[in-house]
Formats: structure tokens, C-alpha cells, sequence
């Protein structure tokens, strides 16, 4: 049982860390599931207050983290709320219609398409799409850290209090 656990809980890890690049997977929501696997099939003895209250405030950062940074990138290139919803259009849809590149291209099309469609010049336009690159790779260093940061607590934690 202590063997499945932790291939469930290191799956999970992965699937969450897979997530901070590939916005269709739960990202740190299957990180923060993997305590919960651990806790059901080994114990909730390790974790205490401090424990949840460490990982679910890291969650809600991410959570709003992941918005924000994607946000103010495409903002302060001179973005508007267009390219804010295309970049994040883009960024979803953007693997699945060009698998792979769809990842990078995605956001930066979404931005240029949603400038153009409310008029933007096209110069612009481009300015907001280089934005949202920027914000996208200033969003996956935040959640990668983040993740990284709550699967090594989880690590400690069990480690040192199991």
C-alpha cells in the first residue's frame, strides 16, 4: 500500500509540474491532491496547521499569480484588456492547433489577433503578443518555483515529521 501511495503521489507531483507549462492539467491542484493520496493511504500525521495553511496560501498565490503575471505583461507592453483575453485564448488553444510551438505561439497570437480585432495598429499589436511571451515565461518561472517550493515542503514534512 506504502509503494502505491507513492507512485500515485510522485504521478501526481509530475502531473502538477507538467502543468505549470501545459495550462489543460491541474498544475498545483495535483500537487495539493497528492498530500491528500498520501494522507488517505499512509497518514495525515506529518502535516499539521502550518503545513495546510504553507500549502494552500501557495496555491491561492498560483492561482492568482498565474492570471496576474500573464496580465501585467501583456499590460505593460502597452496591451489592453484584448490581448489579455486572446493571449489567454491563445494559450490554451494554442497546443492543440500547433502541438508544441502552439505552447509559445499561442499566447503571442491570441495577444496580436485580440489588438487587431479592436483596432489596434499592427505595430502595436506585435508589442502586445512580445508582451504576453513575456508574461507566459514570467508565469511558468513563478509556477514552476511555487510547485517546486510545495512539493519540497511536502518533502520536509513528511521527512521530518512522519
Amino acid at each position: 500500500m506504502v509503494i502505491t501511495a507513492w507512485i500515485i503521489v510522485i504521478l501526481l507531483f509530475a502531473v502538477g509540474m507538467a502543468g505549470a507549462v501545459y495550462p489543460v492539467l491541474p498544475g498545483a491542484l495535483a500537487i495539493y491532491g497528492a498530500y491528500f493520496v498520501y494522507g488517505w493511504m499512509i497518514g495525515f500525521k506529518p502535516f499539521g496547521v502550518w503545513f495546510w495553511l504553507l500549502q494552500t496560501t501557495i496555491v491561492a498565490v498560483l492561482m492568482v499569480a498565474d492570471y496576474l503575471v500573464n496580465a501585467i505583461g501583456v499590460k505593460k507592453f502597452g496591451g489592453n484588456r484584448a490581448s489579455v483575453v486572446g493571449s489567454t485564448i491563445g494559450l490554451i488553444a494554442g497546443p492543440f492547433v500547433i502541438p508544441v510551438v502552439g505552447l509559445i505561439a499561442g499566447p503571442f497570437l491570441g495577444a496580436v489577433v485580440g489588438e487587431l480585432i479592436v483596432g489596434t495598429p499592427v505595430k502595436q499589436a506585435l508589442r502586445a503578443g512580445l508582451g504576453a511571451l513575456v508574461g507566459f515565461f514570467s508565469g511558468l518561472f513563478v509556477k514552476v518555483t511555487l510547485q517546486l517550493l510545495m512539493i519540497i515542503l511536502f518533502i520536509v514534512w513528511v521527512v521530518r515529521f512522519a
